[in-house]
């Protein structure tokens, strides 16, 4: 830290050069590996059962019927480590919800409250909370990765990995997995030889792929990092790209390949921690310098004065933590990577709070203000599976976008761990045919035991539950870990279409003057308020009503058969009387541009 060290308003309120230049370094260097740890369990025993339980299965066992009387004592535990399962579990929000005056003053004091999720004043939780999630969090490419990127896709897209190893067949599949991926070597060996010849020349004269290995370490790495940024990026060839990762796992087609493809991912807090420098997290300005400025409902200085704050929040502590072993390039690279997890956060998990607030905004959980805004739903009736009054029906769907809201927030966590489980070599899988094709079926332990901790917590956070809260991994809906994080990342793709269809009326509510799609949507629905309500009514109907197969293993009130309902709903909208109003307000489709707009 610097000798003398400036205030929080100091700082804010100085110029770029006139920051200290003096710092020095002593905190000491941690190995920066990824290790498997068991989730932290507290524990209880049970009078009745005679058993101890940890806290999860203990309260999902003992949540209904007659364990629900049994008595359980508290055990006292050594606390064990934090691990990638509830790291996170201090749940928070982007920092785009922080109320800033439009004195300087009003950001001088910037911290985080863990317990609102909002950025506040006067609270010292947000280092603890982002040095937490920071271990999660991907580091931003560089211009030159970037460029190895592109050719990693390349290479992917005209690969036929897949295609030839997963198919049932007689032969040798190891030595058709080698070929491929000594193929794909190749190909990318060939665009890195065209792209840049000296380099390209350099790393494979004269060389095989086995004196190559750091380098397809790294090519690799980066494109499951930029994935894990960007979900909806690589979407047909990073599965391809983690199956061909999986398959070298293998004893024996390790052998044959004679190198290894793996190694961890790049976060934020393992580069930091690697150069000593990890308790920069702990500086309040790193709430300044990476928080997410929005520009909705605030005036240009405003944005102008929260710009320059950031800026110069961001230009000190480059300058008060570089050292030579960090330069002040990678601190900024860190620090712009967290302020992409914030951004990450407002498109994915944001959603979710704001139907949530449609929902409590616009029905009473306990009764119908009118039939055509009754949420009861009826099985056998428009395509329904389950049958639930309006009062539970308005729960379902809050607990639903509860759970969907955690996971999103955690997604980062529940992604390092679906990385884990489907590269770990002990985890064989089973070419199976699902129903929907041919799937690799693995078990998948850790994101079973982090799906499960969230559920745990999201059901203490919202009391009642209604339906069943099985979790499918593993087995013929979810195959593996892939296709869990695959299915989540999808609830942003239907949930943001309805939000902009959503905040398009109500900005025409807003006009002083009415305007033309005001008077054709008050022509057909009567005003746009029953406009909005009719559409969040169909949309929390139809969306959660258990619809989406044939049968109650396959969709119903389990936790992955509501996001296949929602999908259904989806893939009706065309039939809906509102669908107009979705054309005017620009949607393209669940999964067509920029959040389904053109």
């Amino acid at each position: 830290m610097p000798a003398t060290t400036p205030s929080l308003g100091d700082i804010l309120r100085a110029d770029a050069e006139d920051f200290a230049d003096a710092f020095g370094v002593e905190d000491p260097a941690t190995e920066d590996n990824v290790t498997e740890e068991e989730a932290p369990k507290g524990f209880s025993f049970c009078e009745q059962c005679q058993e101890d339980f940890c806290d999860v299965c203990g309260s999902m066992i003992h949540r209904t019927g007659r364990r629900r009387q049994h008595v359980l004592t508290k055990l006292d535990v050594a606390a064990p480590i934090e691990t990638d399962d509830t790291a996170p579990a201090a749940a928070s929000d982007s920092e785009d919800t922080e109320k800033e005056g439009e004195a300087l003053e009003g950001a001088m004091a910037v911290t985080f409250s863990a317990d609102s999720g909002r950025a506040e004043t006067g609270s010292g939780s947000f280092g603890a909370w982002i040095s937490e999630r920071a271990k999660y969090i991907p580091l931003r490419l560089t211009l030159k990765e970037r460029k190895y990127l592109r050719l990693l896709e390349a290479a992917l897209n005209v690969s036929e990995y897949t295609d030839k190893v997963d198919i049932l067949m007689y032969g040798n599949k190891t030595k058709r997995m080698v070929g491929q991926i000594r193929e794909l070597c190749a190909i990318l060996s060939g665009l890195v030889l065209a792209s840049d010849y000296k380099a390209g020349q350099t790393l494979f004269e004269d060389r095989q792929f086995e004196d190559n290995e750091e380098f397809f370490q790294k090519i690799f790495e980066i494109g499951r990092r930029h994935k894990i940024m960007n979900p909806d990026k690589m979407r047909n060839e990073y599965g391809k790209l983690m199956y061909l990762l999986q398959d070298s796992q293998q004893r024996d087609v390790s052998e044959l390949l004679g190198f290894s493809t793996l190694k961890p991912i790049k976060t934020v807090h393992a580069v930091l921690e690697s150069l000593n420098v990890a308790y920069i997290l702990e500086d309040e300005m790193v709430a300044v310098a990476t928080k997410e400025i929005v520009a909705a409902g605030k005036s240009r200085a405003q944005v102008q004065l929260e710009i320059k704050q950031k800026e110069r929040a961001l230009e000190y502590l480059c300058k008060a933590y570089a050292t030579h072993e960090c330069p002040a390039d990678v601190i900024r690279q860190c620090l712009y990577s967290i302020g992409d997890n914030h951004a990450f956060l407002r498109f994915n998990r944001d959603p979710c709070d704001r139907m949530l607030a449609y929902l409590k905004a616009n029905f009473n959980p306990l009764k119908a203000d009118s039939n055509s805004l009754s949420l009861a739903i009826l099985s056998g009736r428009d395509g329904a599976r389950l049958s639930h009054s309006h009062s539970n029906q308005f729960h379902y769907v809050h607990q639903t976008l509860a759970l969907w809201r955690e996971l999103l927030h955690d997604m980062f966590m529940l992604w390092h761990s679906a990385d884990t489980d489907l590269l770990a070599a002990r985890h064989a899988y089973r070419l199976t045919d699902t129903g929907q094709g041919l799937h690799r079926v693995q078990p998948c332990p850790r994101v079973s035991a982090a799906a499960h901790a969230i559920l745990h917590r999201t059901q203490k956070a919202v009391g009642r539950w209604v339906g069943s809260a099985m979790i499918h991994l593993g087995d013929r809906n979810v195959p593996n870990a892939l296709m869990f994080i695959d299915k989540y990342n999808q609830v942003s793709s239907i949930l943001n279409p309805v939000v902009r269809v959503l905040e398009f009326l109500d900005s025409h509510a807003a006009c002083p003057e009415p305007t033309d799609v005001s008077r054709f949507v008050e022509a057909s629905h009567g005003s746009i308020d029953n406009a909005k309500k009719l559409i969040l009514a169909d949309f929390f109907r139809s969306a959660f009503d258990g619809s989406g197969a044939d049968n109650f293993f396959d969709a119903g009130s389990c936790i992955d058969g509501r996001l296949t309902s929602a999908w259904n709903w989806c893939s009706a909208i065309e039939k809906k009387p509102f669908f107009n109003i979705f054309l005017l307000a620009g949607f393209v489709g669940f999964n067509g541009g920029p959040e389904g707009f053109n």
